[in-house]
């Protein structure tokens, strides 16, 4: 890798134009988790790659997952397909995950097990991942753009110190309380390592990155502060520093009225909006950055009238602003294709 990000035809895409603060009309749409479980041809790939995870690490098939959705529906943009969960791998502690239940971690015991997490020893999987994203990019339209991404520091230490997905993640948030010394140790230790990663995500070939912070909402305001805000802030800059064309995501899924602050201190091009906040909250924040969201992945499954009414109000409210149209959380398994094509309809006819 050579350190400059790829530069591709991909640069005029209506998705990395929205990025860059242009109102896009219609605008661009990808929906999180595009690359999944309601799709009958992953379910195939998964059923050859035997495990979440050897799909992970396997190149050749999360490369083929990763253009599964984009083959069917044209999606403006595609996202590898990985999982935020690969840091902690990486960093030696171990991850699997349960079928029907979820990621499982092997507990972060106490502060010296922090310790022993190696940023050293990331070397093999990231780069079957940065692999993965060579062949996508290669595999991909030249105007489909591709976007990086890694889980934040906030939400991957959730993950690490529970071993799994609690409720209110009160193992992690007790932890910082009473021992904010070693948590920021450990949170230290993962903005170092997501730079690395989505750096080598861009050199690989990534056009724009994304910053999941799914357990943003927990937190109360000044530990959002300290928890959410300054760990972002860190990795965008860092990444902007080596690469300052490349558009960054921030989503801090459920933080609600902090949204502004997070947009303002982070430096991110655009801020994901999960799906409590409304259309119009979403217009002011686009202002001052581009807005990505917000469908309800339930109205998605209900389709009809739920679903149409709702895409409807979203255009409508983001109309002249910078608006990449998603939704405000993953992708369900069990919704049905017909919606996910007619959603797409609906946005590319402006509603």
């Amino acid at each position: 890798m050579d350190g400059h990000e790829l530069t591709t035809p991909t640069v005029d895409a209506p998705f990395l134009r929205a990025l860059k603060g242009e109102a896009v009309f219609p605008p661009p749409i990808w929906i999180m988790r595009q690359a999944g479980r309601y799709l009958p041809e992953y379910k195939a790939t998964r059923a050859v790659a035997g495990s979440f995870l050897q799909l992970c690490y396997s190149p050749k098939l999360a490369a083929e997952v990763t253009l599964q959705p984009i083959r069917r529906f044209g999606f403006d943009a595609s996202i590898v397909f990985s999982d935020i969960l690969v840091v902690p791998d990486a960093l030696g502690q171990a991850v699997s995950f349960v079928e029907g239940e979820g990621p499982r971690l092997t507990p972060l015991p106490d502060a010296a097990a922090i310790a022993k997490l190696d940023p050293s020893k990331t070397g093999a999987i990231f780069e079957s991942v940065y692999e993965t994203v060579s062949l996508v990019r290669a595999g991909l339209p030249e105007n489909v753009p591709l976007i990086g991404f890694c889980g934040a520091p906030w939400t991957v230490a959730t993950y690490m110190i529970a071993g799994r997905g609690t409720p209110d993640q009160a193992p992690a948030r007790l932890w910082a309380y009473r021992d904010p010394v070693s948590f920021q140790a450990l949170i230290d230790v993962l903005i170092e390592t997501s730079v690395v990663y989505l750096c080598g995500q861009i050199e690989a070939g990534a056009q724009a990155v994304q910053i999941f912070d799914s357990w943003a909402g927990v937190l109360p305001q000044a530990e959002f502060e300290r928890w959410s805000i300054a760990p972002a802030k860190a990795i965008t800059a860092r990444v902007k520093a080596r690469h300052p064309n490349v558009p960054v995501i921030g989503f801090p899924r459920g933080a609600g009225e902090f949204y502004p602050a997070f947009l303002e201190a982070t430096g991110v091009d655009a801020i994901g909006c999960d799906t409590t906040m409304s259309p119009e909250f979403m217009a002011s924040l686009a202002g001052k950055a581009a807005v990505q969201g917000n469908l309800d992945p339930l109205a998605l499954i209900a389709g009809g009238a739920a679903m149409e009414d709702a895409a409807a109000r979203l255009l409508n409210a983001l109309r002249g602003k910078p608006h990449i149209f998603n939704l405000g959380h993953g992708i369900l398994p069990e919704t049905p294709i017909p919606h996910v094509e007619k959603l797409i309809a609906l946005v590319r006819q402006g509603g």
